[in-house]
């Protein structure tokens, strides 16, 4: 998917078994970002920072959601272990992945491997995509604090 694009209708269903739609953020904007592994140390710095910053994200009018081709007891288990309060998508099959482009030839460790390649999606009130983040901009220590610094300067 590129800037411009509407996202997906249905997104998947998340960690407690909720179906999760793009339709019930309609009006609201929402931060859609794709993980490689939950529980991962670069995975779980992305997550917790998002987290640690998702009050000044809601501020500004953004709700969180993650996706990992994880499967749903894994989601559940991280989100509990880091106390992360939004949903995580189990997309097992890799539906919404592809959908959105974020799951394709990636290198780690010098190997070419097919996964999730880390990306961040901003999304307005209408579903649109307004800005990609892609793998090689994100740090994920401080990921939500480029989110909020690209909102504060857009």
């Amino acid at each position: 998917m590129n800037v411009g694009d509407k996202i997906p209708e249905v997104l998947g269903k998340d960690q407690n078994g909720n179906e999760i739609r793009s339709s019930a953020f309609l009006g609201k904007k929402l931060v859609l970002y794709s993980y490689p592994k939950a529980n991962t140390s670069g995975c779980t710095a992305e997550a917790c920072s998002l987290q640690s910053h998702k009050a000044e994200l809601e501020a500004a009018g953004y709700s969180i959601v993650g996706v990992s081709k994880d499967k749903q007891e894994l989601q559940k288990k991280f989100a509990d272990a880091h106390g992360l309060d939004f949903s995580l998508i189990a997309d097992t099959d890799t539906t919404l992945l592809q959908q959105l482009g974020c799951w394709g030839e990636k290198v780690a460790c010098g190997r070419k491997t097919i996964g999730t390649l880390r990306t961040t999606y901003l999304v307005n009130e209408e579903g649109v995509i307004e800005k990609i983040f892609l793998p090689k901009e994100i740090k994920t220590k401080i990921h939500a604090e480029q989110l909020l610094d690209y909102i504060k300067n857009k």
